[in-house]
């Protein structure tokens, strides 16, 4: 049913690319849908491009497993608005024809223009491409039971043909007909949540139909002889301890154990057996096995020796236990075990997440509520949250290992800044630590409520409308279906937290996992909206580079006039070609959370094109060079600063430490710095302009 679901929405959005595709004729046609989109349409159509997966998969999955701060995107991401509609929509509407360059370059007339807004479209689509096309893995990877690459793979053929057929009015349908539906399906699970409440008690089944209970981790008690540790399970050996250690206050905070113990197992029939792993019924064979696999009797009995890792925890009156965890290890042979069992598409990590105390005035579950008794339950001290966690570390076996636990978190704290922004110093934190975090904070939020006025994709939708007023009308319109989309997604993250229905490796599975806990076929549908999701953002992206490159680059590079026919080759050649590169930086990316990804596409987008549009609408000293200027080195400095955060430093497998760039979000540098440079560049150049001079000279003779 799931797939079957699945299919029917893709092929409904392949059937609107192909009808509406007819009617994209010639450069004007294909570019902007001939100026000729309903602004209502286009309002919705603003919705389904710009509600990317970040949006519907990010938030909902940061809202998840960090609580509100993971809301605090949704409001940097409509606030953004804001400034689309008082400043930017109708003169974007009135200066361009095909592309931003065409706005910026509307007073001068100058080839480099082109040339600079051309590669910032490119570089500016090609960041805020790569979570798409994560987000697109993450999602087809356990609906069809396919490796995350292929899920990458499926959906750029997908888009290639959506774009390269039908250019931007098959565009316009896709993403109005995702939109609607994004609203729509968003509002019933919400609904669904709200009937649902807060419980303790509520325990649903993973995977759909295979009847998996969710998992309980295991705690026993424990004790601890100097070093040596004492736990009551079979035959157990301590393999190794592993310790993070607090960097401000010098004390561990996480005490990991790997343990050899005995589990019980069933005898089936001579060298098949089968034993329950972490809530799992496997079936073992020590014939194709013997080399992982080890058994051993004990009074008669089969008992399998397994190796996981278990958190040791000391309570108030200070006693131990030992807390079960769940773990994926890559062994130097390149083998990959998932909780003591060698990876297969059986065994998998299990979900986690969940709620487990709410105020005694509500027993196990508050039942159906309402939309603010549902969070001020959330927010109550007395709700206890289980917050995924995660650690990575190398054995001394030489094996990587992650570890996954839940964190027990105060709903007081799960519901308030702090947990995924640090704005509160810690014990022990020296003051600068204090000032990065807030820096970084401040760096987000000012690239988010800066850098929706600013992208490609978003931009040229104001060409499809034709006029300015059109293009108000649709910029209210999106405003408010995507105002009550990010109140939805509030109710979506904290509803999965609640459910239970994490996956531990990623927050991107949060919301159709969430879906899945009512049912396969809401499962099916919201993952079905969250493919159509990708392909209607993915192909407004790959719209303007396609416009980029025809519309600005070619013509001014090879300084050559070319008919509409060969700019419509080109781009629909530049779609695939874009497409093809998305698709490898999707699967590069795949461990990073879709949401945090588009961050930087917005810091990129802020400091490389919105200072040159602002200046060049409102100070009359903009020069030509100032803005191409401002441009490259908008461009410049965000990338440099984003290549050399400590997130990417740790994805060069460095210390993250010990990265130049002390905070993640290069906006508060990057995007001032764009500013100042086109400001000192204008008044130099301003002084030398011919036609400064030629004024100069008339009022001299008058």
């Amino acid at each position: 049913m799931t797939v079957i679901v699945f299919i029917i929405f893709v092929g409904i959005v392949l059937a609107i690319s192909t009808y509406a595709s007819r009617k994209a004729r010639g450069v004007g046609g294909y570019f902007v849908a001939n100026s000729s989109i309903n602004w209502g349409v286009n309002g919705i159509a603003f919705a389904g491009s710009y509600l990317s997966v970040a949006s519907f998969l990010g938030i909902c999955g940061l809202i998840a497993f960090f609580g509100f701060d993971g809301f605090l995107y949704s409001i940097g991401f409509l606030a953004g608005w804001i400034i689309a509609l008082f400043v930017i929509a109708e003169p974007m509407k009135r200066m361009g024809t095909f592309t931003f360059s065409d706005a910026l370059n509307h007073r001068f007339n100058h080839r480099g223009i082109h040339l600079a807004a051309g590669i910032s479209v490119l570089v500016v689509s090609l960041f805020y491409l790569v979570p798409q096309m994560v987000g697109a893995g993450v999602l087809i990877e356990p609906l069809l039971g396919i490796p995350h690459y292929w899920g990458v793979i499926i959906v750029g053929t997908s888009i290639i043909l959506i774009v390269a057929v039908g250019g931007m009015t098959s565009t316009t349908y896709v993403q109005f007909f995702n939109g609607g539906l994004l609203l729509v399906f968003a509002a019933i699970l919400t609904g669904a949540v709200l009937i649902r409440g807060v419980t303790t008690a509520n325990r649903v089944n993973e995977e759909g139909s295979t009847d998996l209970k969710n998992f309980h981790y295991q705690e026993i008690s424990a004790e601890l002889a100097g070093e040596i540790l004492l736990v009551g399970l079979v035959d157990a050996q301590v393999i190794e301890r592993y310790a993070t250690i607090d960097s401000n206050t010098g004390m561990e905070n996480l005490v990991l154990y790997h343990i050899s113990h005995l589990i019980p197992a069933t005898q089936l029939e001579e060298n098949q057996y089968s034993v329950n792993i972490k809530g799992r019924n496997l079936e073992l064979s020590t014939l194709e096995r013997d080399s992982f696999w080890q058994l051993e009797q004990i009074d008669g009995l089969p008992y399998l020796r397994i190796q996981d890792w278990w958190r040791l925890i000391q309570g108030e009156d200070g006693t131990y236990r030992l807390i079960e965890t769940q773990f994926r290890a890559v062994r130097s042979d390149g083998e990959v075990v998932i909780n003591s069992a060698p990876e297969e598409s059986s065994v998998r990590l299990r979900q986690v997440g969940g709620i487990s105390s709410i105020p005694a005035i509500h027993g196990q579950g508050t039942g159906a509520v309402g939309p603010l008794k549902m969070l001020s339950v959330m927010v109550d001290p007395e709700t206890t949250v289980l917050q995924p966690k995660s650690v990575h570390f190398t054995s001394t076996a030489g094996d990587r290992i992650t570890v996954f636990y839940n964190q027990p978190v105060s709903g007081s704290v799960f519901m308030r800044p702090g947990l995924l922004f640090p704005l509160e110093a810690k014990d022990g934190e020296p003051a600068a630590t204090t000032l990065l975090n807030r820096l970084n904070f401040i760096s987000l939020m000012l690239a988010l409520f800066l850098g929706t006025a600013a992208l490609p994709h978003i931009l040229i939708r104001y060409y499809t409308v034709p006029d300015p007023d059109a293009a108000r009308k649709s910029t209210i319109v999106a405003i408010i279906g995507i105002g009550l989309f990010y109140i939805f997604t509030m109710y979506l993250g904290v509803g999965a937290i609640n459910s239970g229905a994490l996956n531990p490796e990623t927050s991107n599975m949060s919301a159709p996992l969430l879906a899945r806990s009512f049912g396969e076929i809401l499962f099916a549908m919201i993952s079905g909206i969250a493919f159509t999701t990708v392909l209607a953002t993915v192909s407004g992206l790959i719209m303007a580079a396609s416009g980029a490159v025809a519309h600005d680059l070619m013509s001014n590079i090879s300084r050559h006039t070319f008919s509409d026919k060969t700019k419509v080759l080109v781009g629909r050649i530049v779609a695939v070609v874009f497409g093809m590169i998305g698709v490898i930086l999707g699967i590069f990316f795949r461990e990073m959370n879709v949401s945090f990804l588009v961050g930087w596409a917005f810091a990129v987008a802020a400091s490389a094109n919105l200072p040159a549009l602002v200046m060049m609408l409102f100070w009359k000293k903009t020069t030509a060079k100032g803005i191409i200027a401002s441009v490259l080195v908008g461009i410049l400095s965000s990338v440099t600063l984003i290549l050399l955060s400590p997130d990417m430093w740790a994805r060069y497998g460095l210390n993250p430490a010990n990265a130049p760039m002390p905070i993640n979000q290069p906006g508060i540098v990057s995007i001032p710095l764009s500013f100042a440079v086109l400001v000192v560049v204008s008044l130099i150049t301003g002084k030398k302009s011919p036609e400064t001079t030629k004024k100069l000279e008339v009022k001299q003779s008058a």
